[in-house]
């Protein structure tokens, strides 16, 4: 086999392989969120198959081999992947018996160690098909590596900046199957005549076993109103039971009453309480746009409103399904600590609402951040944050408490779920100044019975209000020093579980 077409395979091999592992996050994230046991499950499962696939490839190499040979690898790779769209559904359900991080490891191995360990054949056994002598194993193996992880570091790049915003997940499954059976014609070609016609052939297999899959990617199911693979996330919008949803990464961030466009989840009223501490219209920071909920209810009491939103397909979606507009909010595409530490801007209220069920961004529940958006806010002013917790005692509840307290004298968390025990969201209150509210303020039931979305707010503010504490048992979180990710976990688990009761599985993966 010539060293050009062997330059080829290696390349096509190398790039696949950084495709296929970060592309994991992508396949698993809508069950699973994105995590840093995802992460870790994934490297694992990519470097254990490629540890299998040298052995296997360097005894392989030792009897007979020819390029016919590895193009076998190869198309086997190509359709292991292009089935991947299909096969996921059903592994991930047959791995929930097993807790959320063994179910991760157990569903990236079944997913990719196949397909993993084909590709690590590729490199021993194309050396052996590049060496004529002993003398050459050093140079060629040294070419090979080279050329192959310089391939893999162009796909890392492309496959975050360029083709799953543009391909998305399904649809680049199915380019990288391609690109596996084209290396696999090139192996088999190897430069003479007779094996053109086989290598042919194998390509036009190859592109009937992976189009499916790109049609596939064309359709949305029934209920699911816009599915978007941005930069950042896989975000989609689904419609179910007179409600509308924004999932990110198969975590809820937004519902509205589909009908009259309100946000129907009570923590936004509970924040709104910042409002009745304030004397006059002020200015608030949203960290975290969602489907633009806080914003315009902030925004109708008079307050000016920024909001930093990381993911620039986010303010599309909440503008076209979620009601949105520009006078609502001023939105920055920013990331919401750098932002923190890089305005000068001072606002009277900051509203931290980017910790979804699918992960708690580390870097934004520190001391350090809390410090950073404290300079942010004029004298007197209110922080408020937003989290999902699995009771009102939750950990995280008094972890993010003590943290608040070590930067503000006056710290509470006001619950919104009901019973005490379960899933729902804790708003938490700081300030350097005493917050209270008048009962008159709060607003009367009685008087909003028939208005179902606004007795909806007024009973929200009024449970979350009159059932405020002060958790008292937790750790400060630092910049060094921060398990976040080990609760969320836990909260990942039991949010994921009561989506599935809410919305039919085919919304919420489909």
């Amino acid at each position: 086999m010539n060293r050009g077409a062997l330059f080829v395979v290696v390349s096509l091999s190398g790039a696949a392989v950084l495709v296929l592992e970060i592309l994991g996050t992508r396949v698993l994230a809508p069950y699973y969120g994105v995590s840093l046991f995802l992460w870790s499950a994934l490297i694992a499962v990519t470097l254990a198959a490629l540890a299998a696939g040298y052995a296997l490839g360097g005894r392989w190499a030792t009897s007979a081999p020819s390029g016919a040979r590895l193009s076998w690898a190869l198309a086997a790779a190509g359709l292991w992947v292009a089935g991947v769209p299909w096969l996921r559904a059903p592994v991930v359900h047959a791995a929930e018996g097993l807790g959320l991080r063994g179910a991760m490891v157990a569903s990236a191995l079944l997913l990719f160690f196949v397909p993993l360990a084909l590709l690590g054949m590729v490199g021993p056994y194309a050396i052996r098909l590049g060496s004529r002598n002993v003398e050459e194993v050093g140079r060629v193996s040294g070419d090979l590596f080279a050329i192959s992880t310089l391939a893999s570091v162009a796909a890392a790049v492309a496959t975050g900046f360029l083709l799953i915003p543009t391909l998305g997940v399904s649809r680049l499954l199915v380019a990288v199957a391609l690109a596996l059976f084209a290396a696999a014609a090139v192996a088999r070609a190897s430069g003479r005549a007779r094996d053109v016609g086989a290598a042919a052939s194998l390509l036009l297999a190859g592109i009937a076993c992976a189009a499916p899959g790109w049609s596939r990617a064309e359709r949305l199911p029934p209920g699911v109103l816009a599915r978007v693979e941005s930069p950042y996330a896989e975000l989609r919008v689904v419609e179910a039971r007179g409600f509308r949803y924004l999932l990110i990464d198969g975590g809820v961030h937004t519902i509205f009453n589909a009908e009259t466009d309100e946000p129907r989840q009570s923590y936004v009223y509970a924040a709104e309480l910042a409002v009745d501490m304030t004397p006059a219209r002020g200015r608030l920071l949203l960290l975290g746009l969602g489907g633009g909920g806080a914003a315009e209810v902030f925004a109708r009491r008079g307050w000016k409103v920024d909001a930093v939103e990381i993911d620039p397909a986010v303010p599309t979606l909440a503008a076209q399904y979620f009601r949105l507009k520009p006078y609502h909010a001023r939105v920055i595409v920013a990331e919401g600590r750098q932002y923190l530490e890089r305005a000068h801007e001072t606002y009277d209220a900051i509203l931290f609402d980017a910790f979804g069920s699918a992960s708690i961004p580390f870097h934004l529940v520190t001391r350090e951040a809390f410090h950073a958006a404290k300079a942010r806010l004029a004298p007197g002013g209110i922080l408020a944050l937003n989290v999902e917790t699995v009771g009102w005692q939750d950990p995280l509840a008094h972890a993010l408490v003590a943290t608040l307290q070590s930067e503000f004298q006056h710290v509470f968390a006001m619950p919104t779920a009901e019973p005490p025990n379960q899933l729902g969201n804790v708003v938490i209150l700081a300030s350097d100044r005493a917050l209270d509210v008048s009962d008159e303020a709060l607003g009367d039931p009685v008087g909003t019975l028939g208005d179902e979305d606004e007795h909806f707010r007024v009973l929200s503010r009024r449970h979350a209000w009159a059932n405020r504490y002060t958790p008292a048992n937790g750790l400060v979180l630092t910049d060094d020093w921060n398990p976040v990710d080990l609760r969320a976990e836990e909260i990942n688990l039991v949010a994921r579980r009561w989506l599935l009761t809410q919305l039919p599985d085919s919304l919420v993966h489909g």
